[in-house]
């Protein structure tokens, strides 16, 4: 899981640097808009003192525009903020020492309070900006240019009105992000409680057993061995499916769960009828049946105190029950509001359209069974 998380945080960083670098260039491509006025400065007869105070003040704030498009990726709010200040500090520079009519190049500056501040800084900036360009026209000498005012309002509605959809894109895109977390993580406890709790039970078992027979059967060498051993290849294994789980690697398999099962019943001394064979369960529902099967032989060996368990299979249902204590069962199984393994049980059947059902039943005894509605042919 590690390695996929690297991978998709190593990806979405790649596609956010080709956004940056392609808002980048294009705004480069914007600025070629203004390359009139940067020439106009460049051949006025104004002395050289004053024209390169003007070009320097007009580039440098040109410049700030493709700078600030790239400063957009980053998540510093503050830094932001002074940044379109200074844009704006050198936008207003730049058409007080050019010429009044040039307030058009107003619009850059307008661009970053969009893109970088939240929407109702921007609207503010937007609308300031908008106003002084309104002035700044209305003194120009040939009075103001309607056909530039006009088109500072419409890009002052339609970026304002772009950045609150982009807000609500990027809040969306931030909900998905957590839900994909959550969900991943949801996934792993579950996939981790259906590995280990199997597998520890029957080996806290056997090692009870070995203990007692420790105490009371001390010349039983062999009979020892063989549980020792037993013990060990399933601390290996429920190591090895651990490491798998969290590798997203992991499939049940039903018909070894049905051995493990036999193995770990006839461990705890409890007589198991068990089919020999899974073929009849359709193939796209056992790996989720393998998983019931495993939850459900755990809690007759933690909890129910039963001699006898019973399993049945069919095309799209398994059933297991057991002769004990349903009382005991139900605390430890309920599907609902408790049991966080028949709980994880219900999400998993859900995926394919199935149910957990779990209860006392008559005689006494607790059944738990899994079943997946089938459509019915047409």
């Amino acid at each position: 899981m590690a390695d996929g998380c690297t991978s998709d945080k190593a990806g979405g960083d790649k596609a956010e640097r080709r956004r940056r670098v392609g808002a980048t260039a294009f705004s480069f491509v914007f600025l070629s808009w203004s390359v009139p006025v940067v020439v106009d400065i460049a051949q006025s007869a104004a002395p050289a003192g004053p024209k390169a105070a003007q070009l320097s003040v007009t580039i440098a704030y040109l410049l700030s525009y493709p700078l600030g498009t790239w400063l957009s990726g980053y998540g510093r709010p503050r830094l932001k903020m002074w940044y379109v200040a200074l844009a704006t500090a050198l936008g207003l520079a730049t058409v007080w020492l050019d010429r009044p009519d040039n307030s058009i190049l107003l619009i850059y500056a307008l661009a970053l309070s969009a893109i970088l501040l939240t929407r109702p800084a921007s609207i503010v900036v937007a609308s300031g900006l908008t106003a002084v360009a309104f002035i700044a026209s209305a003194l120009a000498p040939d009075g103001p240019a309607w056909g530039n005012l006009a088109l500072m309002i419409a890009l002052t509605i339609g970026i304002t009105t772009f950045s609150k959809v982009g807000g609500d894109l990027k809040a969306a895109n931030r909900e998905v992000a957590r839900l994909a977390v959550a969900e991943e993580r949801a996934r792993v406890a579950r996939d981790v409680h259906d590995v280990l709790g199997h597998s520890l039970t029957t080996v806290t078992l056997k090692l009870g057993l070995i203990r007692r027979l420790l105490e009371t059967r001390p010349g039983e060498v062999e009979r020892l061995i063989i549980e020792v051993g037993e013990a060990e290849q399933l601390s290996r294994q429920a190591l090895s499916e651990v490491r798998a789980t969290l590798s997203g690697y992991r499939s049940a398999s039903l018909s070894a769960e049905v051995a493990g099962a036999r193995a770990a019943l006839a461990s705890a001394g409890i007589a198991a009828d068990l089919p020999r064979a899974v073929d009849n369960v359709l193939p796209e529902y056992q790996e989720s049946f393998a998983y019931v099967l495993r939850e459900g032989v755990t809690n007759v060996l933690r909890h129910s105190g039963a001699t006898n368990c019973e399993v049945r299979l069919g095309e799209s249902w398994l059933e297991v029950r057991d002769n004990g204590s349903a009382l005991a069962d139900a605390g430890a199984s309920r599907v609902d509001g408790g049991g966080a393994g028949l709980t994880g049980l219900a999400d998993r059947l859900a995926s394919i359209g199935g149910r957990i059902d779990a209860g006392p039943v008559p005689g006494g005894g607790f059944l738990l069974r899994a079943s997946v509605a089938r459509p019915v042919p047409a």
